[in-house]
C-alpha cells in the first residue's frame, strides 16, 4: 500500500506534514533533515525541489530555493541523495516542485526515479487539472504515485468535486489565494472556508497549508481537516538554527505553546 494512503487510514486527525527545500542551507542536508523530522514524530515530509521562478512561494522559500541552486542542487542530485534513504525513512515522502524542471527531466523518467528511491507522490503547484487528466494521470497511476492537487478559497465546488473524484492520497487545501508564508492567525473568512470544504464530505482527506506557523494556526487548520502542512516557518528555522535538530525542536515547541 502507498505510504500516503496508509498514513491517512491509520491516523485520522492532527497529521503534521513538514516541507523543506532541499539543498538549503547546505547541499548535503537532505537525508539528515528527513531523519530528524521522522525521529521527532513528524508524520509526512514534503521535499521541495528548488526552482528559479517559484511563483507560489513567498520570500522565505524563494530565498531558500535561490541558495539551494547556488549550492548546486539539481533534481538528479536529489535522487542521488535519496537513493539509500528508504533504509531508514519509513514515513511518506512527497516531492513538491514546479513543472518546468520535471518536464526537462522527463515525466516518465521522473516517475521511475521516484519509485526507485521510495518517493510516494508529488505536488506540482503549476500543473493545471485538465493537463493532469490528459497527460499525467495515467503515467503516475501506473507507477503507483499520488499526484496531490491544490484547492483555494476561489476553487469552485464543481472543480473540487472533480479533483476529489480523479485523485487519491489527499487534497491540499491552500489557506488563501496568496503565496506561502507564516501567519499569526486565521481570520473568520479563512475558517469559514475550512468549514465549507469540510461540510462537502469529500472522499479524500485534506491537509491545510500556507500560513501554518504556530499553535493558533495549526489548531484552526486541524479542526476542519486531517492535519496541516508547515513550510515557510520550518525553512526559516533551518536557516537560523545551528542544526536541523534544533530547527525541528523550535518548530514543534511553537505548535504546543
Amino acid at each position: 500500500m502507498n505510504r500516503i494512503t496508509n498514513l491517512f487510514e491509520t491516523k485520522k486527525s492532527n497529521i503534521l506534514s513538514v516541507y523543506f527545500t532541499v539543498g538549503y542551507p547546505h547541499l548535503e542536508d537532505t537525508v539528515t533533515v528527513l531523519k530528524t523530522l521522522q525521529s521527532k514524530g513528524v508524520d509526512m515530509v514534503e521535499v521541495g525541489i528548488p526552482f528559479s521562478d517559484p511563483m507560489a512561494d513567498g520570500p522565505v522559500i524563494q530565498k531558500a530555493a535561490t541558495q539551494a541552486l547556488r549550492n548546486g542542487m539539481t533534481l538528479r542530485r536529489l535522487f542521488e541523495q535519496l537513493g539509500g534513504a528508504r533504509n531508514e525513512i519509513r514515513i511518506p515522502v512527497i516531492l513538491m516542485g514546479y513543472l518546468n524542471p520535471i518536464m526537462q527531466f522527463g515525466f516518465e523518467n521522473f516517475c521511475q526515479q521516484c519509485v526507485e528511491v521510495g518517493v510516494d507522490g508529488m505536488i506540482i503547484p503549476d500543473l493545471p487539472f485538465a493537463d493532469y487528466m490528459a497527460d499525467y494521470k495515467e503515467t503516475a497511476e501506473r507507477y503507483g504515485l499520488k499526484i496531490i492537487m491544490l484547492i483555494t478559497p476561489e476553487t469552485s465546488e464543481e472543480r473540487i468535486r472533480l479533483i476529489d473524484a480523479h485523485t487519491s492520497g489527499f487534497i491540499y487545501m491552500v489557506s488563501s489565494a496568496t503565496t506561502t508564508g507564516a501567519q499569526k492567525s486565521f481570520d473568520e473568512q479563512k475558517q469559514a472556508y475550512f468549514r465549507r470544504i469540510n461540510a462537502m464530505n469529500l472522499a479524500n482527506p485534506r491537509l491545510v497549508g500556507f500560513g501554518i506557523s504556530n499553535k493558533a494556526t495549526f489548531d484552526a487548520a486541524v479542526s476542519n481537516s486531517s492535519g496541516a502542512i508547515i513550510g515557510s516557518k520550518f525553512v526559516q528555522l533551518l536557516g537560523s538554527e545551528a542544526t536541523p535538530e534544533e530547527a525541528v525542536d523550535r518548530l514543534l515547541a511553537g505548535l504546543k505553546v
